[in-house]
């Protein structure tokens, strides 16, 4: 199963072309499920779990796995499906998010595909899991389900959203900087967690789900002026996104000479080196791994002030 993630280095070449990588797996059921296989370091069978006091209900125990202990989350359990059963046959996606490392608990283990990111769509109206989805896409005919992992994770574990006194001292006052930015992800806890770290800022916040609908929204603000820097100051961006990634919204706001002066911060989960690298292809101003809001702030405070 290890091989499964084999050359993952070449994986790197498919970013900033708009296209991802998902591993597919299963639950308790029938329904496909994806997750980006840049946020996947390892898949084995699952090995044997310790239990340990007070741990939440969706943590079935803890893994001792290469001098590193790793929390195991029943992936079924925490969408709100029924807990799995066997356990011993199971396979657990040791994955990294948000500066953390952690495992899922997983039925089965498929294989990985390969696919353009404007091909994956937002998640239907209505759908029974829709509050643990992201986006949904249909690979050979079937619905394959794309969780917001950043949901589950801040369920189990809340992220502290609000920056310190240090930092809060150290803001530039209002007036010394722009006040209208956008903050782009397409998991509504991501963007909560971003506008709650940034109101000590006073900003004005424009949202939006993808990359797609954020750049339309900034193409219209700059239809009748000569340069985005009039009445905006800059984006927070998410790298995985449906329809467009953050590596191409970037590379097409650098394109466009009316907003090329907007300042760019790709903020995600993802995690590896690639990503500085990235950042300077594409033209973005910065790259900040989610979540931590005093770097958060303390960059946006420093970039508006410079805009």
């Amino acid at each position: 199963m290890a091989s499964i993630l084999d050359s993952v280095n070449q994986r790197t070449q498919l970013v900033g072309q708009n296209r991802l990588e998902l591993l597919l797996f299963r639950l308790n059921g029938r329904q496909t499920f994806g997750i980006n296989v840049f946020k996947v370091r390892e898949v084995l069978q699952c090995p044997k779990l310790t239990n340990l006091p007070r741990l939440n209900s969706l943590v079935r125990g803890v893994a001792h796995i290469r001098g590193q202990t790793i929390s195991v989350i029943d992936m079924s359990a925490a969408i709100g499906g029924r807990p799995t059963q066997d356990v011993e046959n199971s396979f657990i996606i040791i994955s990294e998010y948000n500066r953390s490392v952690q495992g899922f608990l997983v039925s089965g283990v498929e294989r990985i595909v390969n696919l353009n990111w404007d091909s994956v769509m937002p998640p239907p109206q209505g759908s029974g899991r829709g509050n643990y989805l992201t986006a949904v896409t249909e690979i050979n005919e079937e619905l394959v389900e794309i969780l917001d992992v950043e949901k589950i994770l801040d369920e189990i574990t809340p992220a502290r959203t609000d920056i310190s006194d240090d930092v809060a001292a150290s803001l530039s006052p209002i007036s010394e900087r722009k006040r209208r930015i956008m903050v782009v992800d397409d998991s509504s806890v991501a963007r909560k967690q971003v506008v709650r770290a940034l109101e000590p800022l006073g900003l004005e916040i424009e949202l939006a789900k993808d990359g797609l609908e954020a750049l339309r929204k900034l193409e219209e603000m700059v239809k009748d002026k000569e340069d985005i820097g009039e009445v905006f100051g800059g984006i927070i961006s998410d790298i995985e996104m449906p329809e467009m990634d953050g590596y191409t919204l970037t590379a097409s706001i650098r394109d466009n000479p009316k907003l090329t002066s907007l300042k760019v911060i790709l903020h995600t989960s993802l995690s590896g080196v690639f990503n500085q690298a990235m950042v300077k292809k594409v033209g973005a101003d910065d790259f900040i791994a989610k979540f931590n809001p005093d770097e958060l702030a303390g960059a946006i405070d420093r970039y508006l002030k410079e805009a």
